[in-house]
């Protein structure tokens, strides 16, 4: 299996199963003498780790990170940084799985789930770990999130002032109202919402669809204020279309957009047109529908991107299918499932963000100096 590294300068290698004994990942390009602190890796995870609400999976896992290699503490590192800090040598995460239950998956060893990776993964390599999806797990997720910790810590040396956060505006057909968003209560409600009018109407939406078995899907924001112009390259390395590949590749995200997104397509050139005036001695954009982006180069715009979640997969409800020696079968997934993933994917969409602007502060940084 190929493919399991992202990012240029800031390059992040994920390992391991969502049933196998531990799950890990290897950071290289970290630039050395950056402060670590295992508080703040693990406060990110606990934002995205199961059991924290009756509106996610219940699974048990206390997502405890351990750093293997690649930061260093003695009494002088401690007096001159506070932390232990990275060497520039790759780091290494683990967390051990330690809540599985195997046998949950022991009816669909030999059937499809529809609108889960079963089928294409079976087809492509021969052999598939169907307990809980393996590498197509979600589970793999938990890594991305301690990279992004680690992305943020680097840049809070390197490159000061930015601030990534991420928000969920919609679930399913249910969508906040903007004229009540409100960064500052997000921390305050299980959905991670700016809207707390609307999270609490999502409580009950939800309660209803886990009990009847199904799930719903949603649509996640995430904003980078603070970010310099000057990022991303016009053909091939346009920041966007790393962002846009680094949140496609979030499990079960099936569309991102930039700024306006697909709304632009509906707007007249004048309406799109960002317009630019002095202000303080500086260029001013009056509105933001790139998104931050244009031509592939940040602008010193806050960035912004959008992206959509399906529903789990895995639902009590029977749907039809096919198993693999060809019958035509039902299947209920019974076990521990999120009745809306796109709950847990907020924090995975704010980590991807951060990995993304280091990589390309890095590569910018050694084009242009």
């Amino acid at each position: 299996m190929s493919d399991n590294a992202f990012g240029r300068m800031f390059r992040v290698t994920t390992w391991g199963e969502s049933h196998g004994p531990a799950i890990g990942c290897v950071i290289d390009g970290c630039p050395p003498r950056i402060p670590i602190d295992i508080r703040h890796i693990q406060g990110a995870l606990d934002r995205r780790r199961p059991g924290t609400s009756r509106f996610v999976t219940q699974r048990r896992e206390p997502d405890e990170v351990r750093i293997l290699s690649g930061v260093f503490e003695d009494d002088s590192i401690t007096a001159r940084f506070g932390l232990p800090v990275s060497t520039g040598a790759p780091i290494a995460l683990m967390i051990e799985n330690v809540d599985q239950r195997s046998k949950d998956y022991g009816d669909i060893r030999d059937r499809y789930r529809p609108g889960h990776a079963d089928f294409a993964y079976d087809r492509k390599y021969g052999v598939r770990d169907y307990r809980g999806g393996g590498r197509s797990s979600a589970r793999e997720t938990a890594l991305r999130v301690a990279a992004g910790s680690i992305a943020e810590q680097a840049l809070a040396v390197i490159s000061p002032g930015i601030e990534i956060r991420a928000c969920m505006i919609g679930m399913g057909r249910h969508e906040i109202d903007r004229t009540r968003f409100d960064w500052s209560v997000v921390d305050n409600n299980p959905f991670w919402a700016p809207d707390p009018v609307a999270a609490k109407e999502w409580e009950k939406i939800l309660d209803d669809v886990r009990k009847a078995g199904s799930s719903l899907g949603a649509t996640i924001e995430v904003e980078a204020t603070g970010a310099p112009a000057g990022l991303g390259e016009p053909v091939y390395g346009k920041f966007d279309a790393d962002l846009a590949a680094a949140l496609m590749s979030i499990n079960a995200v099936k569309g991102v957009e930039i700024g306006a997104g697909f709304e632009a397509a509906r707007l007249t050139g004048e309406e799109n047109a960002d317009e630019i005036r002095m202000q303080n001695g500086e260029p001013s954009f009056q509105s933001n529908n790139a998104g931050g982006v244009l031509g592939g180069i940040t602008t010193g715009q806050p960035i912004v991107a959008r992206f959509a979640v399906k529903p789990t997969s895995s639902i009590l409800t029977p749907r039809r299918t096919v198993s693999n020696a060809g019958e035509d079968v039902e299947i209920s997934t019974r076990g521990r499932h999120d009745p809306c993933v796109g709950i847990r994917a907020v924090p995975v969409g704010r980590a991807m963000m951060a990995c993304v602007i280091l990589d390309h502060v890095l590569r910018h940084r050694g084009q242009c100096g």
